[in-house]
């Protein structure tokens, strides 16, 4: 006999407290482990860039690694980016106290080894279907970014490249060499 269970929702999980790094995909949990170091490298400095270059200009909110955005509801996802952006028209006047109702407009994933395109390409999907603007696939094996947005478009940053993400970030460069460094 199959005992059928009812999907968890992303009120469920909150209330669940710190059961460890996971996401909420289709009412199931997903765990994950800890991220490497190069990885959290990488995800704190393309952060610490974005942050600085948004609050200079109160273009809006930028959210950390591990910060859950319910994207589809019936059943839940909430997905969490390495980083984030939110425009400022968008960003709730108090502060919340659950997760992000909503995508990001700029979502940020930094691959790590155990990863699959697959899967990468198949969160990518689900941020740009809930209606984020833009996302960046980070990866630092390859020393590339791949933006992706709406539509089917993809482009590809490598090595000595500037990566500007107009409309996403008005006026925002980020030269590859200051993210992947010649080692």
């Amino acid at each position: 006999m199959t005992v059928a269970t009812k999907p968890i929702t992303a009120e469920d999980l909150l209330a669940m407290g710190d059961i460890g790094r996971c996401e909420l995909v289709r009412g199931e949990i997903v765990m994950m482990s800890p991220a490497g170091a190069e990885h959290g490298d990488v995800a704190g400095e393309v952060f610490r860039l974005i942050a600085n270059y948004v609050k200079q200009r109160r273009l809006g909110k930028t959210y950390a690694a591990e910060t859950g955005f319910k994207i589809i509801r019936s059943p839940d996802t909430v997905r969490a980016p390495d980083a984030a952006f939110v425009r400022a028209a968008r960003v709730p006047k108090k502060r919340q106290q659950g997760y992000f109702d909503g995508p990001p407009d700029l979502a940020i994933e930094v691959v790590s080894p155990g990863d699959t395109l697959s899967e990468a390409l198949a969160k990518i999907d689900e941020w740009l279907t809930a209606g984020t603007i833009s996302v960046w696939l980070i990866d630092p094996q390859n020393r590339t970014i791949d933006v992706y947005r709406p539509g089917g478009q993809v482009i590809r940053h490598r090595d000595s490249d500037v990566l500007k993400d107009e409309p996403t970030l008005p006026g925002f460069e980020l030269p590859l060499t200051d993210l992947f460094p010649k080692d």
